[in-house]
């Protein structure tokens, strides 16, 4: 039987939440520690753990057939790599940061400076873009030291929270692009092994959905009934149900869960009592 190869990271954040992603559509993988390749128990899959940076070559060449890797790399090393899906997790930007004490106003006063960075690629092109000419230092790891010791004026380096940059007393002054993990397909995945993606990918998009929602019960008294539905952005429209109480209500629908408060706040304004809010695991439409 035809087995998906799907790339996931070694290590770190995003492995742990590609990791729950994949427990979340239904597929259990047996892993032991420092194991590179472990099958899924119920469904036609083997998942790799890769090196972030070496997975777009392995998509390139077609040994895995899928990965779930940050867009950011894709943009550096994978550019010919095409993804059919954002996962909405690992968010993070790529940005130009340089010391506090820095007279930076302006991407133009990089112009004949070094810049440290893991990624070339991405730097030389918004270099080119802005018509900026500076040197680059190539350095895998840490590189917000290299302004405190001389390497460079400037970094271009993942930023999620800031914090890593705040340590090195350096502040964040441009951002080159912005990132999450994306599903990346192999250019040489098989006919079958399509058939399987696109299962995976109609269950991620399902988990994604109610990830994204929240399941919402409230009653409602009847005279203020077609109000409170008006307020109310459901999938089609809201179930209504009579409540035993005469002139009142039961309704039930799904809301994203960012309008959250706006929407509650709005609906106890128009009468809505015994407001219920519930997560959705999986929202298949």
């Amino acid at each position: 039987m035809s087995k998906l190869k799907i790339a996931v990271q070694k290590s770190g954040r995003l492995n742990e939440d590609s990791m729950k992603l994949l427990k979340d559509i239904g597929i259990s993988i047996d892993n032991g520690k420092d194991q590179l390749k472990a099958s899924a128990r119920d469904f036609p899959v083997e998942v790799f753990y890769l090196r972030n940076g070496d997975i777009p070559q392995y998509l390139r060449d077609g040994v895995v057939d899928a990965a779930i890797i940050g867009e950011n790399v894709l943009i550096e090393k994978g550019h010919d790599i095409k993804f059919v899906e954002r996962l909405g997790f690992s968010k993070c930007r790529v940005s130009i940061a340089v010391p506090k004490s820095s007279n930076y106003n302006t991407i133009d006063d990089l112009e004949g400076k070094q810049i440290a960075t893991s990624y070339p690629n991405t730097v030389k092109k918004y270099l080119l873009q802005n018509n900026v000419d500076a040197g680059l230092h190539i350095i895998n790891g840490s590189v917000e030291i290299a302004p405190n010791i001389g390497l460079a004026d400037a970094i271009v380096d993942i930023v999620s929270s800031g914090s890593t940059l705040f340590k090195n007393n350096l502040i964040e002054k441009e951002v080159i692009l912005t990132s999450e993990a994306v599903l990346a397909v192999s250019p040489l995945i098989s006919e079958k092994n399509k058939d399987i993606l696109n299962t995976i990918q109609f269950r991620i998009q399902s988990v994604l959905k109610g990830r994204k929602s929240k399941y919402i019960l409230l009653n409602a008294p009847n005279d203020k009934l077609e109000d409170i539905i008006k307020i109310l952005p459901g999938m089609k429209s809201p179930t209504v149900l009579p409540l035993a109480e005469e002139g009142w209500s039961s309704v039930h629908t799904v809301i994203n869960k960012n309008q959250f408060w706006e929407i509650i706040d709005e609906l106890k304004a128009n009468g809505a009592q015994g407001i219920l809010v519930c997560p959705i695991e999986k929202m298949v439409i």
